[in-house]
Parts: structure tokens; sequence; C-alpha cells
């Protein structure tokens, strides 16, 4: 059979004779399959060269468009214990309904008449305040009243002082005056001595001139007592008035520390009082909180935590709720590599899980199924999976997304990209090259800013 003997066999049996050897042996059979690989080679290679869209495929789910539209958990900004349930889960609530009821389970917020306390107290700390402003503006008044009598006490004291020094002043002149008549006097006494010794004048004479002479000796002591009595007179009126001075700054500093005593206390009173109304508002805030109300109109979807009786820390989940009006979006998720690729308001083909469709990458027009979507966002970090997330809105220009579709659904998402014929495509997959990095031009980057800002 492989023909590598002397003794060939082919040659002395002829197998064209049988009809196994006239089917194998059929010179037309060649020529079909000839045939056929030229045709094949020819379609393959006019295949090559048809174009084929580039494109960057990616996994994601159905999200929302705006953050306040996903499914969110709501948490109580208080640990407590569940007293009672106001829904079920599916049930529709409103933005404002009660959806369950909470206690307090520390020992400090017990009371239920605390507010009411606490606003006692307020009460009571706001009247000392009051009572604290009342002997404050009383001691205002009576240092003002101090300073009055002082300076009217003052002025009385000078003048009295002023009116010793005149006293004094005419005590001096009186005195002067006395002495001068005294020196006359002591003169004619003298001069009448003199005449009587010589027998010129007569003793009755020389006797009245020593009567007189005394008595200027006399006025003129009274007149010196006189004026030391008056100089007596302002050294009282001065220590008068340095008694008056002290007296009145004695007690105008003891007003005045009242006063300050009186500010002092009001002052903490008044903080004490700022301290009760800040507890007296979180004791009421947190009255409140014993309600957990929905934040917005949405579905109840599942409660994390059941039951009656059961406690739970500040902060824990408790309830997660659907947003009943929400837009839909896709997150998909693209390699690093493709990233610089991707730009806004680029258009996307995308494929949801459960709906049919025939999807061929390269040729967007020939596939069935899919619907139209733009990029609206480019996450500028990388996700924990390795990928950068791009958040795409539906395509107006196109048809509208399914009704059905619900939030947190699977879909593929296909990003086009160039034209390239189909020989590029499959010589850069061979290399693993990237797609051509290309940027849009300005009138789609101006569009979808138009879009963006509408």
């Amino acid at each position: 059979m492989l023909n590598i003997t002397n003794n060939q066999l082919n040659k002395k049996v002829k197998l064209t004779e049988y009809a196994s050897g006239k089917l194998v042996f059929n010179k037309k059979y060649y020529k079909q399959l000839n045939r056929f690989l030229f045709v094949f080679a020819v379609v393959g290679i006019i295949i090559l060269f048809l174009p084929w869209t580039q494109n960057i495929t990616g996994q994601g789910q159905v999200t929302t468009l705006k953050p306040d539209q996903r499914p969110q958990t709501i948490q109580s900004q208080i640990p407590g214990r569940i007293e009672q349930w106001y829904v079920r889960e599916g049930d529709s609530v409103r933005k404002g309904d009660t959806i369950l009821r909470i206690s307090e389970v520390k020992s400090e917020y017990f009371d239920d008449r605390l507010v009411e306390r606490t606003n006692d107290q307020i009460v009571a700390k706001s009247s000392s305040v009051t009572a604290y402003k009342g002997k404050r503006e009383a001691l205002e008044r009576q240092i003002k009243a101090l300073f009055r009598e002082r300076e009217l006490k003052l002025e009385q004291v000078q003048n009295k002082l002023l009116q010793a020094k005149l006293k004094i002043k005419g005590d001096s002149i009186d005195v002067e005056a006395a002495r001068i008549n005294r020196g006359i006097a002591q003169t004619q006494y003298d001069r009448a001595v003199t005449l009587a010794n010589e027998g010129l004048a007569a003793t009755k004479d020389v006797e009245a001139k020593r009567l007189k002479l005394q008595e200027t000796e006399a006025k003129l002591i009274s007149l010196e007592n006189k004026y030391l009595a008056n100089k007596n007179d302002i050294i009282n009126a001065r220590i008068e008035l340095s008694s008056t001075q002290a007296n009145y700054a004695d007690k105008i500093s003891k007003a005045q520390s009242d006063l300050y005593t009186a500010q002092s206390s009001q002052f903490d009173t008044e903080a004490q009082v700022t301290k009760l109304e800040n507890q007296y508002t979180n004791y009421k805030m947190r009255n409140n909180l014993r309600y957990i109300l929905a934040p917005q109109d949405g579905f109840i979807n599942k409660a994390i935590i059941g039951g009656i009786g059961e406690t739970f820390k500040e902060g824990q989940q408790l309830v997660n709720i659907m947003p009943s009006n929400y837009e839909l979006a896709v997150e998909t998720y693209v390699r690093p590599i493709d990233l610089p690729l991707i730009h806004k308001g680029e258009k996307v083909r995308v494929q949801f899980d459960g709906w049919p469709a025939i999807v061929f990458s390269g040729w967007p027009n020939v596939s069935y199924g899919t619907y139209g979507a733009k990029v609206v966002a480019i996450e500028n970090f990388i996700s924990d999976n390795g990928k950068y997330r791009i958040l795409l809105a539906p395509d107006e220009t196109d048809n509208p997304w399914p009704d059905a579709i619900r939030v947190g659904s699977g879909a593929r998402t296909i990003a086009l990209l160039n034209d390239v014929p189909i020989w590029f495509e499959l010589w850069r997959q061979l290399n693993s090259f990237p797609p051509d990095f290309y940027q849009p031009d300005d009138k789609t980057v101006n569009k979808a800013s138009k879009d963006k800002k509408k």
C-alpha cells in the first residue's frame, strides 16, 4: 500500500477495475475539489476586505443614572430596640411614612418626661439669668449714684477747705494789723515814759499808754489764736477731703466687685442655659429618631433585621428600600488598556440578560435585540476587579429600553470604534494589539456637551 517494496501490487492488480477504485481515482473528483477550494479562497479574500467595526466588549449590570435613585439601606442614628413594624416586604411607601418604631436601650434616656424636665430646668435657669440681670442693673445704678454723691461731697469739702483758706487769709491780715498796732502802742508808751522821766508828761498819760499797750497785746494774742484755729480748720478740711475720697473709693470698689460677681454669675448661668437648650434640642431630636421614616418614595425590598425586641447599634442597616422613581442606566467595566479609547458621548450597544438577541459585534447593523446607549461618565480610579467603570445612559435617538428591565440585571455592552478591514482586525487580535487610538472630532464633543447641559 505504501509502495516501498519491490513487489508492488498496483502494477499487478488494476484498482480501477473495482467500483471503489473507480470512485477514488476519478479525475472529475479532483476538479470539483479544486473548484471548491478556489471559490472558498476567493470568498475568504473578499471577506478579509469587508468592513469591520472595532469594538470593546464589557460585562456589567443595570443601575440608575442618579445616585439617589439606587437601592439603599435605612440605618438608625441611635442604638435601640425594635418595638413595632408598620410595613411588610414589598409594600409601597411615601416619603415620610413610618416604617418601624424603636425604643431606647441606654439608661440615661429611659425617662419619658426627659424633654419636659429639661425644659423646666431651662425655665429655672432663665429666671436666674433675669435675676442676675436685675442685680447687675441695680449695682450699676448704685455705682452711678455713688459717683454722683462723691462728686457732691468732694465739692462740699473743697468749698469748706476754700472757706478755711479765705478765713486764715483774713486772720493773717488782722494779725499783721494787730502787730503793727502793738508796735505803735509800744512806741507811744516808751515815748510817754521818756517824757515822764524828763518831767514833761504826767503819770496819768504813762498809765493810759500802758493800758493801751496791754490792750493791743491782748488783741494780738487773740487774733493769733484765731489764726491758728483757722489753720487747724484747713488741716481738718484736707483730712476730711482725703477721708471722703477713700470712703467713696471703698464703696465704689465694693459695688463694682459685686457687679462683676453678678456679671460672672449671669454669664455662667447663660452658659448653663445654652447647654440645657442644646440638650433639650438633642433630646427632642432623639425622640423623633425613635420612628424610622422613609427617606423617599419607594418599595420595601427586605427587612434586614426583623422581629420584635431585637436590639441594634447606631448605623446598623435595618431595611432595604428601592426608590419608585428612577432613570435606568448601565454600568460596565473595561480593561485599562481600552480606557483611553472611551470618550463621553460615544455610542454603545447593550444586550440585556433575559432578552433574546443575535449579536455580531463587528457588524452592529446586522445585530438584533441590542439597544442603544451612550457614555455619560468614566471613572478615574480603577475598581476592585482591576477594570474601569463606565456609566451608560439610554440613547434618545435609538429605540427605548424595555420597560420590564429591573435594576441589578446583567448586561453585555459593545462600544463601537473605528471601521477597519477584517484582515486588519484578525491581524490585531493575533498580535494582541489594542484597537486604534483616536480622538472624537469637535462636533461630537460639542454635541455631547450640549446634551449634558440640557
